[in-house]
């Protein structure tokens, strides 16, 4: 998606990186170009605002579970893994062992 006109930043790098500016994952910096981006581009402020109220439905109706913590502390031991560099296995990490070997 692009508007056709030329910007500081490009729509394309906006749209690539929009949800870690949704969950303000980026360098202030980067935030206030994104937010410059949006005053002059209207098709880019039209998928912010749609992604921004996905966002907020999805917390609103699935917000409220909680994460069962094997779960959460084997996601945060993949993502140490994918930090470090260290081969990930490939594996679901919400399935259920179905033997004491497997967990």
């Amino acid at each position: 998606m692009s508007c056709g006109e030329p910007h500081e930043t490009d729509c394309s790098e906006v749209l690539d990186h929009l949800y870690e500016f949704l969950d303000r994952e980026m360098p202030d910096a980067d935030c206030a170009k994104f937010e410059h981006h949006f005053e002059e581009c209207s098709p880019c402020l039209e998928k912010y605002g749609l992604e921004q109220a996905v966002k907020k439905l999805v917390k609103r109706c699935c917000g409220h579970d909680d994460v069962p913590g094997d779960l959460r502390s084997k996601v945060m031991g993949r993502i140490e893994l994918i930090r470090s560099g260290q081969a990930v296995p490939e594996q679901d990490v919400t399935a259920v062992p179905t033997s004491p070997q497997e967990s």
